[in-house]
């Protein structure tokens, strides 16, 4: 795959809706797209502050002898859904985590990864995998105490962001976090240099860079989600789109 090269005059003050990642194309390589899912683990570790969001608004809500149940939206290769189990056994609370994505690649591979995942730590809650759609669940009438997601609204466009927004309202009884990028000039630089070590022979580098192309602003985010909801600063680069459930 060749470098990336970013345009000669790359203007950032408006969303790029044209671009799509190449994880995203059903025909992308498969060998690639597992490599870029496996070092999801280190980036998102690195960059995208999930423990701080654990310690501040998800593990408050946990209640001695009561299940916390957890929603991860656009599960991906499930290395979020992991960590946050990690942490909850770490901590000694019951927290039950579904992902959910319709990509039957993700869905295989996230699969695969927390099985020898759980295997190795017998007394955790491993995160069950399910190939279906918020809309599904809604559908459905399923409700989880805390509904999240990782680096998935850039992913979207304006009219299935909303759905998702309502989708989420419906969903989450206590908490909404949907933690993504926010597009700026600094974070596309830094980004193109700093992912460098762990880019070859994944998607990394190409679509990393796409999605801080394609990302919203807060205020776009605002406007787009409504009343009730809340665009909170989080890690470096990055925005989270909050709902805090009254009932």
């Amino acid at each position: 795959m060749p470098p990336h090269r970013p345009p000669a005059r790359l203007d950032l003050s408006r969303r790029d809706a044209e671009l799509r990642e190449l994880m995203d194309d059903p025909g992308c390589d498969l060998a690639a797209l597992q490599r870029t899912y496996a070092r999801f683990d280190v980036v998102n570790s690195l960059v995208a502050g999930w423990s701080a969001t654990y310690r501040r608004r998800i593990r408050p809500l946990a209640v001695p002898g009561r299940p916390l149940t957890l929603l991860d939206v656009g599960s991906g290769g499930g290395d979020v859904a992991r960590a946050l189990a990690r942490w909850a056994l770490r901590d000694g609370f019951d927290l039950r985590i579904t992902g959910i994505d319709p990509d039957p690649r993700a869905h295989a591979w996230a699969s695969a990864r927390t099985a020898r995942w759980a295997a190795r730590r017998p007394r955790a809650a491993a995160p069950v995998f399910r190939r279906v759609t918020s809309r599904e669940l809604v559908a459905a009438g399923e409700t989880f105490d805390v509904v999240v997601s990782n680096h998935l609204l850039h992913h979207l466009d304006p009219g299935p962001l909303r759905e998702l927004v309502a989708d989420s309202e419906r969903l989450a009884r206590r908490l909404v976090v949907h933690n993504d990028l926010v597009r700026s000039r600094a974070a596309y630089r830094l980004y193109a240099v700093g992912v460098l070590p762990l880019a070859p022979g994944s998607f990394l580098r190409t679509d990393g860079l796409r999605s801080l192309r394609r990302a919203y602003l807060p205020r776009e985010l605002r406007e787009l989600a409504g009343p009730g909801w809340q665009v909170p600063a989080g890690s470096f680069a990055h925005q989270q789109l909050t709902l805090d459930v009254h009932p």
